[in-house]
């Protein structure tokens, strides 16, 4: 099927831009045009996940491995960027702490559930996460120069995403707590 070859392709270009959007951050504070192409290459993974979620329900192409490859180049790209933004100073180590630790959290929760055989779909919660990820980590590569109050725009951004990304794990444990405790009909 040539739909899921190409959906497949758009998920593998995600995770090579991996890399390449952590070394061009790494290289931010020493080249001047470092953080503008991270940005614009991040950008471009972060579209990725849009276009092949997109085609992938249109062309009514959705599978289980086609689900895990897809959440897999989620979670290197936003923890891999991360730890490139801590690393020069552009995002704190608790927020990371805590985007990073809900990814690995619902990755745990996920073998559980699909291991008991349960369909585990994502979550409004799961998507607005994402995108808030998504648009804070771009905000922390470009970084306005000029604060909004105590914090950078991109800081203000962040602190949602931590939040979101609390609330997002809270309601999947919730959702599933039974397939965690052994019980039945939840």
């Amino acid at each position: 099927m040539r739909g899921t070859a190409l959906l497949t392709n758009i998920t593998f270009l995600r995770i090579l831009l991996v890399p390449f959007v952590m070394l061009l951050v790494l290289a931010g504070p020493r080249h001047r045009y470092a953080y503008g192409v991270a940005a614009g290459f991040f950008a471009v993974a972060a579209a990725t996940d849009f276009v092949d979620g997109y085609l992938a329900r249109r062309w009514r192409l959705t599978t289980t491995m086609g689900a895990f490859l897809d959440t897999t180049a989620d979670k290197l790209l936003v923890s891999g960027v991360l730890v490139a933004l801590v690393a020069v100073g552009r995002v704190s180590v608790w927020i990371t702490a805590i985007l990073i630790g809900r990814e690995f959290l619902i990755l745990g929760l996920r073998g559980v559930v699909v291991a008991a055989g349960t369909p585990f779909p994502p979550s409004i919660w799961g998507k607005l996460k994402a995108n808030v990820q998504f648009a804070g980590i771009l905000l922390a590569i470009v970084r306005y120069p000029h604060p909004a109050g105590p914090l950078f725009v991109d800081q203000w951004v962040m602190l949602a995403a931590a939040a979101v990304t609390v609330a997002s794990a809270a309601e999947y444990l919730v959702r599933f707590w039974g397939e965690l405790t052994g019980r039945t009909g939840t």
